[in-house]
């Protein structure tokens, strides 16, 4: 029985009609050994400048809790070309370029979903996550190497 109190809720949509090349990625750092809670604290920082300076092309930013030990981000892009030229410059460049070399006890995971078509996914110390829990593994390599090559494949 419903009560005589309750509100009709408010729906609301969104025009994304100014946004034909929005580019929406989601992020996530998961502590797999203890050692990598120093990384994970380590990244806050970083992560706090770029959400105070917002980068060219950055529309919204937002932090995420997967889990405990599994934090995130998801961040609205207002094209491809604006998160590339951003993951080509510091701090992220050298953030990835010493993750690469030293995951530091942590996994990490993106995936990128285009508006006008496309998605790509990378996945690294980490168990099946997102879009990887249901499409089979194909490794980043050759063609599939650049955010930009995986999701453009995925538009065919």
């Amino acid at each position: 029985m419903q009560s005589q109190a309750s509100t009709a809720m408010t729906r609301v949509s969104v025009d994304l009609s100014a946004y034909p090349d929005l580019v929406v990625i989601y992020l996530g750092i998961r502590l797999n050994r203890w050692r990598g809670l120093k990384a994970m604290v380590g990244i806050g920082p970083d992560l706090n400048q770029i959400v105070r300076h917002k980068p060219d092309g950055l529309l919204a930013h937002e932090n995420l809790v997967y889990g405990l030990n599994h934090f995130g981000m998801r961040q609205y892009w207002r094209d491809m070309d604006s998160l590339e030229r951003f993951t080509r410059s510091t701090p992220h460049k050298t953030w990835w370029r010493d993750f690469l070399k030293d995951g530091q006890g942590v996994g990490f995971w993106h995936e990128t979903y285009r508006r006008n078509g496309g998605m790509e996914a990378i996945y690294l110390d980490m168990p099946p996550t997102g879009l990887a829990l249901v499409a089979p593994p194909l490794a980043p390599v050759g063609p599939f190497m650049t955010a930009r090559a995986r999701v453009e494949a995925g538009v065919r």
